[in-house]
């Protein structure tokens, strides 16, 4: 028997950052600054994921993944929305000023990856649909992360101590990565994009996300007084991973092995069920299904 249908929802989520500190895993200001870049990547990298996914719409011919994507969209621009609050009440608040890798994300969706990075002439508007298939396999790639970290956070219990409006935050997003895990590589496939590609989108993501969050982590480490010395960021992840404070490398890297196999599928990634376990406990997602059911 067929599983049914699962509908992806937008949850209306909001935060209150007043009262978390600046290392909001206690005692671990290299941890808290690594998942920071979160707030200082996400924003303008899910606004792009959107963009592109309303531009292959119109190219979806199954109703079932135009739901899917469709969904996608909302639960990325919540996502967006989400981090990008974090920023004044949290991040600047506490003395951390990302500006100048703010100004070399939004440089890298808004001008490297837009529609026509070559100028819309002629050959770039030929090339739109190869152009939009490209990084929607991109997209699948980054999704591959996702999913993994999602689950990662979800699942541990290394973080339990954690600020729980910050934590919360993360888990929340982490669920619905875990939720919507087929729809990248889905909407890939559907739109004819080759298992080839697939491979090196996830060779230039991995290149691509280990550079941004060095380069994150390491501005706002280099802004806090707490940091005496800014290690070099593998090194740094690799023992954080050791202490379970982070992802294990050898985990990541066998996720990243999967990838590539023949037959892979995000669905034997994480388990939708665990997710769903979360989002029923979020405090967050609580509360925004009172405010949906009351229509406040």
């Amino acid at each position: 028997m067929t599983a049914p249908h699962h509908r992806l929802e937008q949850r209306k989520v909001r935060f209150d950052f007043s009262a978390t500190p600046l290392h909001w895993v206690p005692d671990e200001p290299e941890v808290s600054h690594v998942m920071n870049t979160l707030h200082i990547l996400l924003p303008a990298g899910e606004f792009w994921f959107c963009r592109v996914y309303n531009k292959a719409v119109p190219l979806i011919t199954d109703p079932l993944l135009l739901d899917d994507v469709r969904g996608f969209i909302k639960q990325e621009a919540q996502h967006a929305r989400a981090h990008d609050s974090a920023l004044e009440p949290y991040l600047y608040r506490h003395g951390i000023d990302p500006s100048k890798f703010l100004r070399g994300v939004r440089w890298l969706f808004d001008k490297v990856l837009c529609d026509h990075p070559l100028g819309d002439n002629a050959l770039s508007r030929r090339l739109q649909r190869w152009w939009l298939v490209q990084r929607v396999g991109l997209i699948a790639a980054v999704e591959h992360f996702t999913c993994v970290l999602g689950d990662w956070v979800i699942t541990t219990d290394k973080l339990d101590h954690a600020n729980p409006v910050m934590l919360d935050l993360m888990r929340w997003h982490g669920a619905e990565e875990v939720e919507h895990r087929c729809v990248a590589h889905d909407l890939h496939v559907h739109l004819g994009g080759s298992i080839v590609m697939r491979w090196f989108y996830m060779v230039v993501a991995t290149l691509a996300l280990t550079y941004l969050f060095h380069a994150g982590s390491r501005l706002m480490m280099r802004q806090d007084p707490a940091i005496k010395r800014v290690r070099g960021f593998l090194p740094l992840w690799r023992e954080l991973g050791r202490r379970g404070v982070l992802p294990r490398m050898g985990a990541i890297g066998r996720a990243v092995g999967r990838y590539f196999l023949p037959g892979y599928h995000p669905r034997t990634e994480s388990d939708t069920s665990l997710a769903l376990a979360y989002l029923a406990s979020s405090p967050a997602a609580q509360r925004a299904a009172e405010e949906a059911r009351t229509g406040i």
